[in-house]
């Protein structure tokens, strides 16, 4: 019997959800599995992946192959660098101690790229938002202004006044 780590989908037309699961390969998609592992929803962003790490590890170090898809999710969670880590532990080129120390700095890093990456997501999403909203205004005023200019009778020009005759200096007397 082949195990495969793969996705069961869930949710509703065009709004997937997915449970990550352990199943026969030979098991239909959406039916029977031997364990779930967790979760993964990728509409949101980024994307929420629940996944309990000891039993992946487990079940990776058992022998199960994840899917293309799985196998992105488990990378992103750490529990193939943790399965790259343990195989160290037993060709015996660190102990465990040093694993544990390897994997807790990569995983610090990676939760500051994370968090990195959403907080630029955020920005960019505030920033459109405010770009829509004095775009907006912008609209608006000139639409206000366009109404207000409609609203003014066309007042008719008065006629130019004609320019005056030049008054002639009188020539000056000598007293």
């Amino acid at each position: 019997m082949s195990v495969k780590m793969r996705l069961q989908r869930h949710g509703s037309k065009k709004r997937p959800f997915y449970f990550i699961v352990t199943a026969n390969s030979t098991a239909p998609r959406d039916g029977k599995f031997i364990e779930k592992l967790g979760t993964y929803n990728p509409l949101t962003i980024p994307a929420t992946i629940n996944l309990n790490n000891e039993r992946a590890l487990y079940w990776l170090s058992q022998g199960a192959e994840p899917t293309n898809t799985v196998r992105r999710i488990l990378s992103f969670k750490g529990v193939l660098y943790m399965k790259h880590l343990m195989r160290g532990v037993t060709m015996g080129l660190f102990d465990e101690q040093a694993a544990t120390e390897k994997f807790e700095k990569w995983n610090a890093e990676h939760e500051v790229l994370v968090a990195n990456r959403e907080e630029s997501h955020r920005k960019a999403k505030a920033d459109k938002r405010h770009a829509a909203t004095a775009e907006s205004v912008k609209r608006v005023e000139e639409r206000m202004a366009a109404k207000a200019a409609a609203a003014q009778p066309v007042a008719e020009e008065a006629p130019a006044e004609e320019a005056a005759p030049e008054a002639t200096e009188a020539p000056a007397t000598e007293a």
